[in-house]
């Protein structure tokens, strides 16, 4: 998933999530695995929610899982690790969980779960347990639950806030392709390039075909069934649910298949659940242009500093010099070469804030790469540095490998790679810049492994609390509303006016105290709004 996010804090992540795309496709289908889909919230009742086949006397083949003691230790793994430090100075414990890998088979082989715990500040007034999933997909959420407390004190003194690492990622069992690269980048201009991008990400996937045994099991469902297994080993009756970008997604699977195991829930930067898979991407490409544009309507009050134009139209002009230089020839930018499928990337970078600070930063790189397609000697600043740099680097853990793999199997791609280029070819007017990038293919279409299960289809009318921006450029507005119908139980508040990715308080993007509001009321007061509401958002 493309995350947008405050450069001090996600550059790294950025760069490695730029190039993954999210798409339809057909998924293999089971009667093994099932929803527990009360009727009460409108779905279809079924019986085995955790996909775990009852035994022939009707004994729980979970039950030992379900009755494990977790063995809380302190976060910090070692002298390097700052991360754990911080969360034992908050006063966090943390953990680790026995999943199994394949819930058909819960003898089999297990994973490793690692959860931190930051207890209730208020314990008297503790209302229960909320777990936090920030995106991703494939993005450590042990340490983040810290962020979430001190961005939220009043949702740290009433709830234990919980981070869970997914399967396969952070603390949790690992999956390491040993990718040279994180994603395959741009389509590029002609077909030559696109070629390239094709064999870049064949190459990545046919490096995961080792771990084919595993893979059919990293799916969104599974981590749903892992969150269940971890409430029910709190010892928890309900869970509170906080999640943000592909944590919606996790979310509104897991609403899905647990009605009745969900006390209140928050969705911030709700994906559409119907189309959340390898090529959910495509959708962006209109979203991106609109926060470019409005960016540059930012940059044209500021040409007296960053000298890009005076007007949007010659903004965006300056940036379509970019595209057109970069097609003739790679940018020299200190160290680096930008081509054509590393630089709608790099611009990707406007999707991360649309305050003044960040758009001065976004601004002050685009000034760095006109200087380098105008043929001027292009310093990088620290910006732009981080994200060359990281476009540049090795797939270091698996972080994005389980991106995909993740995505691979929620939802099956095409396996034609020319259907992706008649894609980007049939847009390639309408969205010359982005485009060749949010439509290319991914390491999915030549995965080694077949999803398990189909999607999960969300249908309910659980209680629950959509938040989002209307220019969101990675969770777009009508993927948004696509949610929001699906969850007939839901209330929307939207923020309007803004051009960023997720709302409440200002974990990844601006803060926006009417977001903010909304949110606590119901998370601390269990009230939702009577009906949808707007938040106007403040412009720099």
């Amino acid at each position: 998933m493309i995350r947008a996010a405050k450069p001090a804090a996600a550059l790294s992540a950025l760069a490695l999530t730029v190039l993954t795309a999210l798409a339809l496709g057909a998924a293999a289908a089971t009667t093994a695995y099932g929803d527990a889909r009360s009727t009460a919230y409108g779905g279809t009742a079924t019986t085995d929610d955790d996909g775990a086949a009852t035994t022939a006397n009707g004994a729980d083949p979970l039950a030992a899982l379900r009755h494990q003691q977790p063995a809380w230790h302190p976060c910090r793994t070692g002298p390097e690790d700052s991360a754990g430090a911080e969360l034992d100075a908050a006063g966090a414990h943390c953990t680790e969980i026995t999943v199994p890998l394949d819930y058909r088979h819960p003898d089999g082989r297990t994973l490793s779960v690692a959860l931190s715990r930051l207890p209730a500040a208020d314990p008297a007034h503790r209302l229960g347990t909320l777990l936090y999933n920030p995106g991703g997909p494939g993005v450590p959420a042990r340490h983040l639950a810290l962020a979430l407390r001190q961005a939220s004190p009043a949702l740290g003194a009433r709830y234990d806030i919980v981070g869970m690492d997914p399967r396969f990622v952070g603390a949790s069992t690992p999956l390491d392709c040993g990718w040279p690269g994180s994603g395959p980048g741009s389509a590029g201009p002609t077909r030559v390039t696109f070629d390239r991008s094709a064999e870049l990400a064949k190459d990545l996937a046919t490096r995961c075909a080792p771990y084919r045994a595993m893979l059919p099991h990293a799916s969104t469902r599974n981590t749903a069934r892992d969150t269940d297994l971890v409430r029910g080993v709190l010892g928890e009756p309900t869970i509170a649910y906080l999640g943000s970008s592909y944590g919606s997604y996790l979310g509104e699977v897991y609403l899905q298949m647990f009605p009745e195991r969900v006390g209140r829930a928050v969705l911030d930067a709700a994906l559409d659940p119907d189309r959340f898979g390898p090529d959910l991407t495509a959708t962006q490409g209109p979203a991106m242009d609109a926060a470019l544009t409005a960016w540059a309507g930012w940059a044209a009050g500021h040409d007296d500093r960053h000298h890009l134009g005076a007007t949007t139209a010659e903004v965006l002009t300056a940036v379509e010099r970019l595209r057109l230089a970069a097609e003739r020839a790679p940018l020299a930018v200190g160290t680096h070469r930008v081509d054509a499928r590393a630089l709608p990337q790099v611009l990707w970078t406007v999707s991360a804030g649309d305050d003044s600070a960040v758009y001065t930063e976004f601004a002050d790189l685009v000034r760095v790469l006109l200087d380098a397609a105008e043929g001027r000697t292009a310093d990088p600043t620290a910006l732009l540095e981080a994200v060359l740099t990281g476009l540049e680097a090795p797939d270091t853990g698996g972080a994005a490998a389980v991106q995909n793999a993740i995505m691979c199997v929620d939802r099956a791609a095409s396996s034609d790679p020319l259907a992706y280029y008649r894609d980007v070819q049939a847009h390639r007017t309408d969205e010359p810049l982005f485009g060749p990038l949010t439509r290319n293919l991914t390491p999915c279409t030549f995965w080694p492994a077949q999803p398990a299960e189909p999607p999960t289809r969300v249908r309910n009318a659980v209680p629950v609390l959509l938040v989002g921006a209307d220019g969101d450029p990675a969770a777009t507005y009508p993927g948004q509303l696509s949610a929001h119908r699906a969850l007939t139980g839901s209330r929307l508040v939207t923020l309007r006016g803004a051009f960023h990715h997720t709302a409440y308080a200002g974990l990844f993007a601006p803060r926006d105290a009417c977001v903010d509001a909304a949110v606590d009321h119901y998370l601390l007061d269990g009230v939702l709004p009577a009906q949808d509401a707007d938040c106007p958002a403040t412009r720099p």
